[in-house]
């Protein structure tokens, strides 16, 4: 299905977002910081028990791999060695050898790949973003929100952020990074180790597969040093509550087998459930004990008019910014449908750019508490606004899921 919506070409700059850049139509709409592309989705707001994606069990986190008889199957197909993928087979990108059907996901722990120079060579963005806006009138789109200036939080993060940190991993264009937040598990209360993204920050989408070395860093440069000053820290300083590798991963089936190379299709879609377990091994703390939080999900959020305050926390790293700080923005949403048949998006004015992407949309439902209701999916650069997926029954699909399938560990 098409629309009468002009086409992007795009590709992914290492702020973790997607650089969109359109063809001339008879409609001029410009260039998207983003956060995510997909083709045009079916519409369908009912969970797909299919969406899941099978991951490599990594048991206490020591690196010895315990794989499912049908995943082993599956990487035979492959012909991938779990071994030589763990000592550099896994920059392979060739297309016919790159997993990306939902039960094919794995993440092998590789101890001590992130490290502090890695993640921030994850932050450097793409210097030639197109400096211009995405709008449209196809469904229902209020008028453009007035730029909301991004406020740092301050540290340490843990303290005022405590949900809140990176997600890092590589693909075939190198390291990148998104944002994300811990957020609470059914099937575990109190012991969640569940972190919430956007869907584009795990898989490629129609054309690619599941990402690589996917790991999840909580409060992320706690203290809030300057790059300068972090160019000497050590992995404790900027992962002080470890480094947490993804041993399962879940996006909507509507990413999976639509997301592609176009500009803002498949944008309410765009979210993700990973399932962490600690690089150095267990020690009977679970992510939420850790870090000594996680937000509860809304699946029923008010309608988008109804809502009067929502907070976007992400780590942008586009310019002004440089992905080594911690931002907020705090704005009254308005509404934003890149597709009529999909779910209308919510939007607010912010400042923040590419690296902010997946970070958590947090309001406070009618009990008075805050939940997470939606995640940074898109944005342009220059008129200072993101909008993120309004949380529905399948994206309630995803989180069950995810949440069922560790719930007797």
């Amino acid at each position: 299905m098409r629309s009468t919506r002009p086409s992007f070409h795009v590709r992914r700059d290492r702020g973790g977002r997607r650089r969109i850049s359109p063809v001339l139509t008879a409609v001029a709409l410009a260039s998207v910081l983003a956060l995510t592309a997909t083709a045009c989705g079916s519409g369908d707001d009912k969970a797909d028990g299919q969406a899941s994606a099978s991951a490599a069990d990594t048991g206490s986190g020591d690196g010895k791999i315990k794989i499912p008889d049908d995943i082993k199957n599956r990487l035979k197909e492959h012909g991938i060695d779990i071994d030589k993928w763990k000592h550099g087979a896994w920059k392979n990108w060739d297309k016919d050898d790159w997993l990306r059907e939902a039960d094919e996901f794995i993440n092998p722990i590789i101890k001590g790949l992130w490290d502090p120079d890695r993640m921030r060579d994850a932050n450097d963005p793409d210097k030639g973003v197109d400096d211009n806006d995405l709008s449209g009138d196809q469904g229902v789109t209020d008028p453009e929100p007035a730029p909301v200036d991004a406020k740092a939080v301050a540290a340490t993060y843990h303290a005022n952020a405590a949900t809140a940190g990176k997600v890092f991993f590589d693909s075939p264009e190198g390291t990148m990074v998104c944002s994300a937040t811990v957020v609470e598990d059914p099937a575990h209360p109190g012991k969640s180790n569940l972190v919430w993204t956007a869907g584009h920050c795990v898989h490629a989408g129609k054309n690619g597969g599941w990402y690589r070395n996917i790991a999840f860093v909580p409060s992320y440069n706690n203290s809030g040093k300057s790059a300068g000053q972090l160019q000497n820290a050590s992995r404790d300083e900027v992962a002080p509550y470890g480094v947490w590798w993804g041993d399962w991963a879940q996006t909507s089936q509507q990413w999976i087998e639509q997301g592609g190379e176009t500009g803002g299709d498949g944008a309410s879609y765009d979210y993700a459930v990973i399932h962490v377990t600690p690089e150095k091994g267990g020690n009977g703390k679970s992510l939420e004990e850790t870090v000594g939080s996680a937000l509860p999900v809304d699946f029923n959020a008010p309608a988008v008019p109804k809502v009067p305050s929502i907070t976007a926390t992400g780590y942008p790293a586009a310019k002004p910014f440089d992905g080594q700080l911690l931002y907020q923005c705090t704005d009254r949403p308005g509404r934003l449908s890149i597709n009529a048949s999909d779910p209308t998006m919510y939007r607010i004015g912010c400042t923040m750019t590419g690296g902010s992407s997946g970070g958590g949309w947090v309001a406070v439902g009618s009990d008075g508490k805050p939940a997470l209701v939606s995640n940074t999916s898109i944005g342009p650069v220059s008129s200072g606004w993101l909008a993120g997926p309004r949380l529905g029954d399948v994206a309630k699909g995803v989180y069950d899921s995810v949440s069922k399938k560790f719930a007797g560990q």
